[in-house]
């Protein structure tokens, strides 16, 4: 009996060593930017935040644990608030600052790509649309539009991770003046094509 057992532990025993040895989905892309899935995983990765939960439990979950804030750094974590649009929230990674109310950023699951959401983007455009130049209420680059998409987003503010963000945020020469004509020409992707 216990000979008929080997083989069947053999092979349990190198199915177990082989599945451990397995990357995880976050490692398997062959960067950042080969990410598709969700947004708190990614925004989770490319800021070494380590907050858990849909994206608008974030800003509470910071406090704390986190400096917390309304003044956008690279590397920091944006928390968009629940709304009926964005039913779970959504937390985007600030890759650049371009000027006082236009930052750029590095996030997944926003616009489609090749039909899909969930893909990640770099470099997308953030314009500060709040009346006291606060960010409370932002526009965010679409690519279906191929500008600022039309809904104002409310935002709790930004979550400062203690650690480094991924390199890859940022793209090696971002078009700091296409996030400008973006943010402040209003249609002015859209008509480029």
């Amino acid at each position: 009996m216990l000979d008929q057992r080997i083989p069947v532990l053999r092979v349990a025993t190198a199915l177990v060593a082989f599945v451990a040895l397995l990357p995880s989905a976050s490692a398997t892309a062959r960067s950042l930017l080969d990410y598709v899935g969700q947004c708190v995983p990614f925004a989770r990765e490319a800021s070494g935040i380590q907050i858990f939960g849909d994206a608008w439990t974030w800003w509470d979950q910071a406090d704390g644990r986190y400096r917390r804030g309304h003044k956008p750094r690279p590397g920091a974590v944006i928390v968009f608030e629940k709304t009926g649009r964005l039913p779970f929230g959504h937390v985007a990674v600030v890759s650049r600052v371009v000027e006082d109310r236009v930052v750029m950023l590095t996030h997944a699951n926003w616009s489609r790509q090749n039909g899909e959401r969930g893909h990640a983007e770099q470099d997308v455009t953030l314009f500060d649309v709040s009346d006291g130049n606060d960010w409370s209420s932002v526009k965010v680059w679409y690519r279906d539009s191929d500008g600022l998409g039309g809904g104002i987003y409310p935002v709790h503010g930004f979550i400062y991770g203690d650690g480094k963000a991924d390199r890859a945020l940022s793209g090696r020469n971002p078009d700091d003046v296409a996030a400008l004509i973006d943010a402040y020409v209003p249609g002015a992707g859209a008509r480029a094509r």
